[in-house]
């Protein structure tokens, strides 16, 4: 969402640029050469139109209408881009202490992948939860793999001064599954024993 808001912000500020340098361009055309004005902009015309119109026209109405719905847009969006802070136990009264739901899905990351058996890991982490995905080495039951993270994770997170603690999820990513969404060709496996290829 955050990339989405600076996308916004600025296509807005190279709009509101362009529009500034042609008010500029135009100022000055018409104070060098005012009988050729306008240059580029046809604003005599524009200005005509606007002495026409009124408020209780239906133009500025939705004009009006348009513009406060885009502005209620970038609110939305701005709100929904904010940063979600987690806040932790403060270390003195007039101190306040807070980390990022990224950190805190890091730290989790970080030890999950340093255990035996983990092939890989993804981790997202929100005030509220923190879910872990792990993918198990073919040498390890997935079962007590995902009982081992799941301790793991919780007393990691209970370790953590958070004042409010997330409830943990962990999912195990089985080999099986893994083949089944990634199937080997054929002609990768290995030939049986005593068989050479093409007998």
């Amino acid at each position: 969402m955050r990339a989405l808001i600076r996308i916004l912000t600025t296509l807005i500020g190279v709009a509101v640029a362009v529009v500034g340098a042609l008010t500029v361009i135009e100022v000055l055309w018409a104070w060098w050469r005012p009988a050729s004005a306008p240059l580029w902009i046809p604003w005599p015309q524009w200005l005509d139109q606007a002495s026409t119109l009124t408020w209780q026209g239906t133009g500025p109405r939705v004009t009006a209408a348009l513009v406060a719905l885009a502005g209620l847009l970038l609110v939305l969006l701005s709100a929904a881009a904010r940063r979600h802070h987690l806040a932790l136990h403060d270390p003195a009264p007039d101190v306040t202490v807070t980390t990022s739901s990224r950190s805190l899905a890091r730290v989790v990351g970080h030890r999950v992948r340093a255990e035996t058996g983990v092939r890989s890991a993804s981790v997202t982490a929100t005030r509220a939860h923190v879910t872990v995905r792990a993918a198990a080495a073919p040498t390890d039951g997935d079962d007590t793999l995902r009982a081992r993270l799941l301790e793991i994770v919780r007393d990691l997170v209970d370790d953590l001064p958070l004042r409010e603690k997330p409830r943990v999820t962990v999912t195990i990513d089985s080999s099986r599954e893994r083949r089944e969404r990634h199937p080997e060709p054929s002609g990768s496996r290995p030939a049986a024993p005593g068989l050479r290829p093409g007998s």
